[in-house]
């Protein structure tokens, strides 16, 4: 980093700490959603954080995030596959190519999706603007949208609060930020994991948004994942696709893929620890964790479902393969039949059934199984008796249930998460727009 971009770097820090100690600790207890708690200390070496009002939302809620790093750092990212891509989307993927990267900044109430060359011409100005008052090469900086598609983006009021994004920058506003990422989210999404690479403690700490729009493909609805560990590009890109593919590749809440999916991790390699590289003994460790993030911001991001009343876990064993357990796990968990059916409470195994058979997958219908929290509801493709038929309605009363489905074909096994399907989210999304 050179002198001009280091003096600004220690200008920010400086005039941010002076902000914490006076307005507090943002950092706190945050929701896992269904009543689970976490809290603690969600800082990162070298990170900093802001999440303000810029006016895209109606009210005074947060709605631009900034996520920077006081070094440039190593960034790996994925996107969604969804051929209609929104402005941002088109820009991160480009801007990546060389491996670098110094500052996300994000909005929510807006997608700048389908908005043409304008969106991408805004899309630019909201990234540059942001490296210009940072004093940091436009290249370093990546962006990200969500929130309604096909609207202009209100370039001029992101514009004019990015002064004030940067100002409120500091260490411990990592919840202002995953606030301002927010859409129909009801909680902020943040996990924390720590481990050491010989003699140095490393922080992987993620944060996503997402509700609804979501069967992720590469991606989900937004993650930004900061650390501080030193780690070689290929090896955390390695990582990110390998780890997305366990963890938002297998969720999914309304069976849509959104436009603007974009998971990004950043790597300032503060820490100072031996080089993590594929071949190294270290990279082993550092995937566990990471994987242990993404996985609970993926079961977080079904727990805060729109409309969500049961946390559901479809898991398929007994199948050929892994493809196929998650062919007939994701047909089951996309079912609107059998959402609407948990969130009723009626254990009606007919429409597993039918979902089963309707997956593409070459299954035998006189051998599957259909367990509901180790309740069997099916044998050998026939129900069971009625006194097992009440205990598994009594299952769906509480607010998380597992769903095994075993096929008896081989040894291959997945899971899926998902949510029931509730009148709130037929509000929510009825309404969207307005």
């Amino acid at each position: 980093m050179n002198h001009a971009h280091a003096a600004a770097g220690e200008n920010i820090k400086s005039a941010a700490a002076g902000k914490s100690e006076r307005e507090g600790d943002r950092e706190g207890t945050v929701s896992n959603g269904i009543g689970e708690k976490q809290g603690g200390d969600f800082s990162i070496p070298g990170f900093m954080f802001s999440g303000i009002s810029a006016g895209i939302k109606e009210g005074e809620q947060r709605d631009l995030a900034l996520f920077y790093s006081v070094i440039p750092a190593t960034v790996a990212g994925v996107f969604t596959t969804n051929r209609v891509k929104a402005a941002p989307v088109l820009l991160d993927r480009v801007r990546m190519r060389k491996g670098r990267c110094q500052a996300i900044v994000a909005n929510s109430g807006n997608a700048n999706a389908c908005t043409g060359e304008k969106g991408m011409r805004d899309a630019r100005a909201m990234a540059d603007s942001t490296a210009k008052a940072l004093r940091i090469p436009r290249q370093l900086v990546l962006v990200s949208s969500t929130g309604v598609i096909g609207r202009p983006l209100p370039i001029d009021k992101i514009l004019s609060r990015i002064p004030r994004l940067i100002g409120n920058l500091s260490s411990h506003t990592l919840l202002d930020a995953a606030e301002a990422i927010m859409t129909t989210d009801t909680f902020p999404k943040v996990k924390m994991e720590r481990c050491s690479i010989g003699q140095r403690e490393i922080r992987i700490c993620g944060v996503a948004k997402g509700a609804g729009m979501i069967m992720p493909r590469m991606a989900t609805m937004l993650c930004f994942v900061m650390t501080d560990a030193a780690i070689e590009g290929a090896s955390l890109q390695k990582a990110l696709t390998d780890v997305q593919e366990l963890t938002f590749n297998r969720i999914t809440v309304d069976g849509d893929t959104s436009t603007n999916d974009t998971v990004l991790v950043l790597a300032n390699g503060m820490a100072k620890n031996r080089v993590i590289s594929l071949k190294s003994a270290d990279y082993s460790l550092f995937r566990d964790r990471f994987t242990a993030v993404l996985h609970e911001l993926a079961k977080m991001i079904i727990r805060d479902g729109e409309g969500a009343t049961k946390f559901i876990e479809v898991r398929v064993e007994g199948a050929r393969s892994e493809a196929d357990a998650k062919k007939v796990a994701l047909s089951v968990a996309n079912s609107n039949l059998v959402k609407t059916a948990f969130f009723g409470g009626d254990a009606n195994w007919g429409r597993i059934a039918a979902a089963i058979g309707r997956s593409g997958v070459a299954i035998n219908p006189n051998t599957f199984d259909i367990l509901l929290n180790h309740v069997p509801v099916a044998l050998g493709g026939m129900g069971t008796n009625g006194a097992l038929q009440k205990e598994a309605d009594q299952v769906l009363k509480g607010n998380t249930v597992t769903l095994t489905i075993r096929l008896h074909q081989g040894n291959a096994h997945t899971s899926i998460f998902t949510c029931d399907l509730s009148t709130d989210y037929v509000k929510i999304n009825a309404h969207y727009r307005s």
